[in-house]
């Protein structure tokens, strides 16, 4: 999955951006009170996509 439409799909779904580290985006989806880092590859692998959106508690892409 494209980082790009990993991003929109964690903000169509109620995420949003918390800060920038070193290497990863920090999301956050406050109405469930769990934060996830997203890494800056252009593509990332979907099994990674799918843990991501598990931390955040959004459903699966």
């Amino acid at each position: 999955m494209k980082r790009r439409q990993l991003l929109q799909y964690l903000k169509k779904n109620g995420c949003e951006f918390l800060r920038e580290g070193s290497r990863h985006t920090v999301y956050v989806n406050r109405a469930a009170g769990k934060s996830s880092t997203v890494p800056r590859h252009g593509e990332i692998p979907d099994n990674l996509a799918r843990k991501i959106c598990r931390d955040l508690g959004v459903p699966r892409p």
